[in-house]
């Protein structure tokens, strides 16, 4: 219990160094609590109303859906894509809006062709708006747009088009998109542009509008029902830790907490969220374009430093394993990239963890300063686990990690006896038949 805040304080600092950067991934994901919301006035353009209102819509006056989807295209995003289009189909929407912000697809060129094609091939009028103000449509997610029938920016949006980006307004000169991103606030929004994702919705040709006119300006809204929707709680979670930076940080922290459990002789709660996060970094590395070989670099460098904590000092293996792990982590994804903070947290955090804080840790696990190795060989104590060949033993009140090179294994509650030590390890043996201690035959034949 007297290391307890020790160990509490290292956990905390590795979690903290995913939760620096989870935010910002976390908040590409839309804002909406729950998968589906409906509502009858979510999508009307131009400014809120002052007096004028208008009459309730009902279902059958039409029907909108707009869906929302941001980060790169994954497996998760592109799955919900097509689902919506086909359940779009099935309700008979006047349109289906997709709300995209993506820097990319990370699927394979199959996937994304299969989306492309349904896309094109819809039965249902398909927008996409790029969007809010500073979204973009890059790589893949630029043809998502492309192959929509009606397209828009948001203005300070920008779209990939041949390897470069422009913005709103040059993509629409240019063709690229079909409904202009500015409005003419003075005569209205009823000649239709992207300047928000109601001004979007109700400039689509075909989607039932109500015109409201306050003073000399006229807007208008959706006479029926506009449903927001995206992906589910569990989904989003999945997408999140999918996000370059998110998975780095989760496959590096979860094999340093495995360590750092290790070395503290149990299974604890630094374990079990090493464990999951480790899986869940695995996860968001096979979805993404990853390399093997830095992966093996980083898994590598864990082990260079699992070396150096088992002595207690950082050595040659620490240098090593440093190499690698930054030269893993520069070269973890291939065609994307991680941001420096990122980079900064994983590599500066994981040096200074292995080099200072985990060697400190083991020190103070395994060593009190109430005993002096001088005085350990021909000590007593206790298994407190099974030594087969390696384990845990107690000697003089203080925990041990502990190993035996006889052939009968020692049971946990059974008398040890020290026979030597070996850096932070103890090696041991049953105190029914071993050697007696040299102290006791000096004492037992006096010259």
């Amino acid at each position: 219990m007297r290391n307890l805040p020790r160990r509490l304080a290292i956990l905390g600092i590795l979690l903290l160094m995913v939760g620096a950067v989870a935010p910002s991934a976390v908040a590409q994901q839309p804002g909406t609590g729950s998968s589906s919301s409906s509502s009858s006035s979510g999508a009307s353009s131009g400014s809120g109303s002052n007096g004028a209102t208008p009459e309730s819509p009902s279902a059958d006056d039409g029907l909108v859906t707009v869906i929302q989807v941001s980060g790169y295209l994954d497996p998760i995003e592109v799955s919900f894509i097509e689902r919506s289009i086909t359940q779009a189909e099935a309700d008979r929407v006047d349109a289906l809006v997709v709300q995209l912000d993506s820097p990319g697809a990370v699927v394979d060129d199959a996937e994304l062709d299969q989306l492309v094609a349904h896309e094109q091939n819809a039965t249902v009028t398909i927008g996409v708006w790029v969007g809010p103000s500073g979204a973009e449509a890059s790589g893949g997610a630029a043809r998502v747009v492309e192959a929509a029938k009606y397209r828009g920016l948001a203005p300070g949006s920008i779209i990939e088009v041949d390897e470069q980006h422009i913005g709103a307004d040059e993509a629409f000169t240019r063709g690229i998109t079909n409904i202009p991103a500015s409005c003419d606030r003075q005569r209205g929004s009823s000649e239709g542009c992207s300047a928000t994702i109601g001004d979007f919705v109700v400039s689509i040709p075909g989607v039932p509008v109500n015109e409201i006119t306050q003073g000399d300006q006229t807007r208008k809204e959706p006479a029926g029902q506009t449903k927001f929707a995206q992906v589910s709680l569990v989904d989003r979670l999945m997408h999140s830790v999918a996000s370059p930076p998110v998975a780095y940080l989760l496959f590096v922290i979860g094999m340093a907490l495995l360590i750092f459990e290790l070395f503290t002789a149990g299974v604890g709660v630094a374990g079990v969220v090493g464990a999951g996060a480790f899986l869940l970094g695995c996860y968001g590395l096979a979805v993404l374009p990853s390399r093997p070989v830095a992966i093996a670099l980083l898994v590598f460098a864990m082990f260079g430093y699992a070396v150096d904590i088992q002595t207690g000092v950082p050595r040659v293996w620490t240098g090593i394993a440093t190499v690698a792990f930054v030269i893993g982590s520069l070269t973890l994804y291939d065609g994307l990239s991680l941001s420096w903070i990122t980079l900064l947290i994983g590599i500066v955090g994981m040096t200074i963890a292995m080099l200072s804080g985990m060697p400190a840790m083991v020190r103070a696990r395994f060593s009190t300063p109430t005993i002096g190795r001088e005085w350990m060989v021909g000590e007593e104590g206790e298994a407190r686990t099974a030594v087969s060949p390696e384990g845990v033993v107690v000697v003089r009140g203080a925990t041990w990690r502990a190993r035996t090179n006889r052939a009968t294994p020692i049971s946990p509650g059974d008398q040890i006896r020290v026979a030597a030590i070996d850096g932070l390890v103890l090696d041991v043996e049953p105190l029914t038949g071993a050697a007696r201690d040299y102290r006791e035959r000096r004492s037992s034949h006096p010259s």
